[in-house]
């Protein structure tokens, strides 16, 4: 069997590599930093050392200079960001056998650990191997079992989402799951759960974002009979409905400090106890969490415990914004179109060049949400085989017309350009004119802050009522 050293100071990067390689008949070891590394090199003997280019203690280049200078026969492969590949080729030609990026990417780095070391037998003279066939990894195994919601797309950011879900399904690390409001962070949840040994148990959502400081307790670890007033019943808590499973929580930096520090012995212990109850519960649950807010930020203000969110953050993964996605959007758009036609019982086959354009310009600010409600009006409301503009909300179709003029010369959309402008006084009437300068403040305001209609209220210093009428007796909305 042959012996890998991965040494990298990123804890988890060092785990999933030594799990991934152990799966795939390797001995492993690891060290996270220069100096443990050195030490193990002293204590045994390996045919590869797998090195990030940036250490705590030290770097890619001394390890490399310690490594051929004292173990001549132990390959190395370099370890490293975008930002050091010019570095990582100069360690090439010092000796390094190759490097690799990060993100890493499995077959990637088996493909690279199988010709270090069959290169490294020959230049050794080693008695002839069999060729190392790399066993396939989930997604060249079989099709992996991605949520009915998730749509897996072929955008580089698309593409590293689903490594990252197939690379750390397998394990049983708690992941936090980070991204803006409707980029499909559950979805991303249940394909990790799919993909998983625990696919056949239950997997359990739970919206922390909609739960009372008095209800978090029985929802949680649920509650016996006459424990307190108005438990008219034995309630079965989420941990214990997700037990051998996965638990999903969702926003879970809405949680009070309470509920917190409940929620931590929970996941410390691994044992969970009912409100009224003295018996204790044993758990084998696998936590999921997401977050629309940077969780680090929350613990400086006080508001997030430091020690419950590293009990979540073995592993983290980042959604993709709808507009970081490139050509996923039409290909998500078209997805939703087909689903609509389904649930409607439309012809609906394409959209017109105008709205593609439209759409791939868009900011979408709700990401995949709003675009799965867009599609589905639009496909209600178009007459005919193709989604024309006319069929999509104001605020996309006026955001297009604005993103195709030249900012510097771009006029203001009057209200006699929009289809279905209510005002009919001529153009120079003083009252026409007064909705026009309306109009145009309300609109510019709307586009800064990405149609957030509670942020554009509080700009204009009107309340959210006052804009909503405003915006209905223009026209201005959905």
């Amino acid at each position: 069997m042959k012996k890998i050293l991965i040494v990298d100071d990123e804890v988890n990067v060092g785990l999933l590599l030594s799990k991934f390689l152990t799966r795939n008949n390797f001995e492993v070891a690891t060290a996270n930093n220069g100096a443990r590394a050195m030490e193990l090199l002293k204590s045994d003997e390996y045919d590869l050392v797998l090195c990030d280019f940036r250490l705590e203690d030290t770097d890619g280049r001394e390890m490399l200079v310690h490594i051929k200078g004292n173990y001549p026969k132990t390959g190395v492969i370099i370890i490293t960001g975008y930002s050091d590949i010019k570095m990582a080729v100069e360690l090439i030609k010092m000796g390094a056998y190759d490097y690799i990026t990060k993100p890493l990417y499995p077959d990637e780095i088996l493909n690279t650990i199988t010709k270090a070391i069959e290169t490294r037998n020959a230049l050794n003279n080693d008695e002839p191997v069999a060729a190392i066939t790399p066993k396939p990894t989930s997604a060249a195994a079989k099709k992996a079992n991605f949520a009915p919601e998730f749509v897996p797309g072929q955008s580089r950011a698309s593409r590293e989402l689903i490594r990252q879900i197939e690379l750390v399904a397998p394990t049983n690390y708690s992941v936090i799951i980070m991204g803006e409001s409707g980029t499909g962070k559950e979805s991303a949840a249940k394909s990790i759960h799919l993909n998983s040994p625990r696919r056949d148990q239950p997997f359990i959502a739970m919206d922390c974002g909609s739960l009372t400081k008095e209800l978090a307790q029985s929802e949680f670890f649920g509650h016996e009979k006459g424990s307190f007033t108005g438990a008219l019943y034995t309630k079965i808590g989420h941990f214990e409905m997700a037990n051998g499973g996965t638990l999903f929580l969702d926003e879970v930096g809405n949680l009070s400090y309470d509920i917190q520090a409940s929620l931590l012995r929970t996941v410390q212990e691994r044992k969970v106890k009912r409100i009224g109850s003295t018996k204790e519960i044993d758990l084998d649950v696998r936590i999921i969490v997401a977050t629309n807010e940077n969780l680090q930020d929350a613990i400086q203000k006080g508001r997030f415990r430091e020690d419950l969110f590293h009990r979540f953050n073995e592993f983290g993964i980042y959604m993709p914004a709808l507009r970081e996605r490139g050509t996923d959007i039409m290909v998500l758009a078209n997805h939703f179109l087909k689903m609509a036609n389904d649930e409607l019982g439309r012809g609906v086959t394409a959209f017109s060049p105008e709205v593609e354009e439209c759409f791939m310009n868009y900011r979408w600010p709700g990401n995949i949400r709003e675009m799965k409600n867009v599609v589905r009006r639009a496909a209600l409301l178009t007459e005919g085989e193709e989604v024309q503009m006319k069929a999509l909300p104001l605020e996309i179709s006026i955001n297009s017309k604005y993103m195709s003029a030249p900012q510097e010369t771009a006029a203001p959309v009057s209200l006699q350009s929009a289809e279905q402008a209510t005002p009919k006084e001529p153009k120079h009437d003083l009252k026409n004119a007064a909705l026009e300068a309306e109009y145009d403040t309300i609109l510019k305001v709307l586009r800064e802050v990405n149609f957030n209609k509670t942020k554009a209220a509080e700009i204009l210093k009107i309340d959210r009522k006052t804009l909503y009428n405003k915006m209905k007796a223009i026209n201005l909305g959905k």
